[in-house]
């Protein structure tokens, strides 16, 4: 599996950015998806999960109510819409996905099989 993140880029405080990630060599409809996020000098960190069975969803209570993930089945990409973005959201955003995760660690980077490469996000006035 390959994963391709795109649609970073800098933005001010209050504006939106959606993320998208999109997968060859496998369907993300076998896969769960999840998004992380590293600020520099930081430890990689959960931000959402898109999981299986049921796409159901998880977040990060920091972005709770302001980011929202959901899938195009037709174009096999996972879209993470950024709305209301902080300063604080500043940071490289990558997409993994794993074809088993357990929800109760959607938020744990080893959960996950295969990584993109990160997309650049930065918030700022």
């Amino acid at each position: 599996v390959q994963l391709q993140a795109s649609g970073g880029g800098s933005v001010q405080p209050g504006q939106s950015l959606r993320l998208s990630c999109v997968a060859s060599g496998r369907s993300f409809s076998d896969l769960s998806t999840g998004w992380f996020r590293q600020a520099p000098g930081k430890d990689r960190e959960f931000v959402a999960a898109l999981m299986l069975p049921g796409s159901a969803t998880y977040y990060t209570d920091s972005v709770k109510g302001r980011f929202t993930i959901s899938r195009d089945r037709a174009k096999n990409t996972v879209f993470p819409q950024m709305n209301s973005l902080k300063p604080e959201d500043t940071a490289i955003y990558y997409c993994a996905v794993a074809p088993r995760v357990i929800v109760s660690s959607a938020a744990t980077s080893s959960s996950y099989d295969y990584w993109g490469q990160g997309t650049q996000v930065t918030v700022s006035s």
